[in-house]
């Protein structure tokens, strides 16, 4: 497994790591069982970099990766997230306050099982809190001995200069495909220019990059990319145009369309390591073989050229969700 240093931090994570949304219910129902067992493959087959939050299943995901890490978490480097609050109707709220900072960490590290958390990203920029007071509440948790490392997610250029002024930021987490990669070629040259590593979430578009999904009925009931613009009417026919393109490269290149996905991120530079999520052991073994796609520097180019920046239909969530992203 090839290994990429985050940040400035002495965390030595797989070039590939494993986003753990999926094992509680955001894609159609999950099965504990299963998810462990994943888990277990990821492991086995050098993915050491496991990414949670306590919004996911609403602390189901935490004590899943309790269970699934008990007698192998040496040398795991496990992230998880705070600062999304469930709302009795409507989108997730977001708390900053210095306060719940250091509930909501307390919290993670009993369903999680641990005495340390290796990267702690706030979830969610909250607008009515300065940065500073949210980042300087993370970076007590580090002098308490509770966190090794911080993070950032969906947080704007402006935002992660300001936070790394008050403590150093290891990472900042944002959406980051062929499909959907403004914002985050954006946020890469603020995290360049501070030594912050650029974790890729969706890094398949929500699975559209897979070239699995055709049609409305590709998705499973309860999967809450229903309401995502992008899967919707004529968004989701563009954007399956699109994939296409990807599709007849992958050909090109004796891969798949995800491996060649994966592999044109991995080809964006060593600071940049993507965390493709899933339910299935077939799929995890696909994703991982993206890292014996070799592309040259015209095949990234190309690849690029094939679907610009820009070029997707929808954007990335609901309009109501948009609002709490990239503050």
């Amino acid at each position: 497994m090839q290994l990429r240093t985050l940040g400035k931090s002495s965390l030595s994570v797989s070039a590939l790591g494993l986003g753990g949304m999926s094992f509680s219910g955001a894609y159609g129902p999950g099965q504990d069982a299963e998810s462990i067992a994943l888990i277990h493959r990821a492991l086995d087959l050098g993915i050491n970099f496991v990414d949670s939050s306590d919004m996911y299943g609403w602390g189901h995901n935490e004590e899943l990766l309790a269970q699934a890490l008990r007698g192998r978490r040496t040398g795991v480097v496990l992230a998880t997230k705070f600062g999304q609050i469930r709302s009795e109707s409507g989108p997730n709220l977001v708390n900053g306050r210095p306060e719940y900072v250091a509930q909501a960490c307390d919290a993670s590290l009993r369903r999680l099982g641990i005495d340390v958390i290796d990267l702690y990203y706030q979830h969610r920029v909250d607008p009515t809190v300065p940065i500073e007071e949210t980042v300087g509440a993370m970076a007590r948790l580090i002098e308490r001995g509770k966190v090794r490392y911080l993070g950032l997610c969906e947080a704007k250029p402006a935002t992660i200069r300001r936070a790394h002024a008050v403590h150093p930021i290891a990472a900042v987490q944002t959406e980051y495909s062929l499909l959907y990669r403004t914002e985050a070629e954006e946020t890469l040259v603020v995290t360049r220019d501070l030594g912050i590593s650029f974790v890729a979430y969706a890094p398949l578009g929500r699975g559209l990059l897979t070239g699995t999904v055709h049609g409305p009925g590709d998705l499973p009931e309860g999967d809450r990319r229903r309401v995502h613009p992008r899967f919707q009417d004529a968004n989701l026919v563009r954007n399956v145009e699109l994939v296409r393109r990807i599709e007849a490269v992958a050909r090109e290149k004796g891969c798949t369309p995800a491996q060649l996905t994966l592999a044109w991120l991995l080809a964006q530079g060593p600071d940049v390591v993507p965390i493709p999520g899933t339910k299935r052991r077939s799929r995890l073994e696909e994703n991982v073989g993206a890292l014996d796609v070799t592309l040259s520097g015209d095949d990234v180019k190309r690849i690029a050229d094939a679907v610009p920046a820009g070029a997707a239909a929808g954007p990335r969530y609901p309009e109501p969700q948009m609002k709490a992203v990239y503050l």
